[in-house]
């Protein structure tokens, strides 16, 4: 698919949330620096995949953790939207974002942040939509759903529907779809009803229910929430009527530039060694991730093309 370049309203948010970058070196002063530079105090803050009130429980423990192996206090903290995490890393209140990957590339067009390492994410076999045992990728797909008795059977045929997104600011649920919408001669915004939801869970009853007649969420999204949904099927109640041709790069493990070079090193270390202990296995469980690699942030480039595209 070849992308038209194009002025980016999402930049306008970038610009106006820059000014911020200069208010975060007194949080910084303020937590003050233990043995090795390792300052005394670490915010570290996620985007949780649902907003049923279970993240904010499973997050302490999480904090326990990371105080433990990186030898100071740990803070964690959920972001309320994708938007958020990008001020937070912009105002300097946070020290390390586990980011998604278009939040990441806002902040870090901003100088408010860079990436560490790149998650892996269990693959998904894409004919059946279950997942491959034992094989890791880097990269995944944006899908939209629909029920499995919907008429609907190509992208054009969401031309006058109901849709159900997330934030503006989330790749597969909203900017990649959007984007090859618009590639396919349908602008979302004008020719469709779009409505912004909390979470992934409440796009899919929305559109279970008959509220909305799709909904965009991530690649394997009916797997990881089937056990959301008591009283559904999810893999025979939704089926995928449309798969990104585009590769959405992981979320970034990104720090503060600022920070201070060993202390990067030691928080890269730990979130590399976490597959590898129980603890650390079940802390990355909070969004799925399998494990942790070297990043390349050449990778993350084609993400603006997209905002660019879902923006005009």
């Amino acid at each position: 698919m070849k992308l038209r370049k194009a002025a980016a309203g999402m930049m306008i948010l970038g610009l106006s949330l820059a000014a911020l970058t200069g208010c975060g070196g007194s949080d910084k002063e303020a937590s003050g620096a233990g043995e090795g530079g390792m300052p005394s105090e670490l915010n570290v803050q996620f985007v949780p995949t649902n907003n049923d009130g279970s993240m904010q429980a499973k997050a302490k423990p999480f904090a326990d953790y990371l105080s433990d192996k990186l030898g100071t206090t740990v803070n964690v903290t959920l972001a309320t939207d994708y938007s958020t995490i990008v001020e937070a890393m912009a105002s300097g209140q946070v020290d390390i974002g586990i980011m998604p990957p278009a939040a990441y590339v806002q902040a870090r067009d901003m100088g408010a942040a860079e990436a560490l390492l790149t998650s892996q994410l269990g693959a998904y076999d894409r004919e059946t939509g279950l997942p491959i045992e034992g094989e890791l990728t880097g990269t995944f797909k944006g899908e939209i759903l629909v029920r499995s008795d919907s008429d609907m059977q190509e992208l054009t045929d969401l031309a006058g529907k109901k849709i159900a997104t997330l934030s503006p600011n989330s790749a597969s649920g909203y900017i990649y779809p959007v984007a090859e919408m618009k590639e396919a001669g349908i602008d979302p915004v004008t020719d469709c009803t779009l409505t912004t939801v909390n979470d992934i869970p409440s796009e899919m009853t929305a559109v279970l229910n008959g509220q909305q007649d799709a909904c965009f969420v991530f690649e394997g999204a009916r797997n990881v929430f089937a056990g959301s949904f008591s009283d559904y099927d999810l893999m025979k109640d939704l089926r995928v009527l449309y798969l990104t041709e585009g590769d959405i790069p992981n979320d970034a493990i990104a720090v503060q530039p600022d920070m201070d070079p060993a202390v990067k090193e030691q928080v890269k270390e730990v979130f590399l060694n976490m597959k590898n202990d129980e603890e650390g296995a079940e802390a990355m469980n909070l969004w799925g991730h399998k494990g942790y690699t070297e990043v390349t942030e050449s990778a993350y480039d084609t993400i603006r093309d997209y905002t660019e595209l879902a923006a005009e």
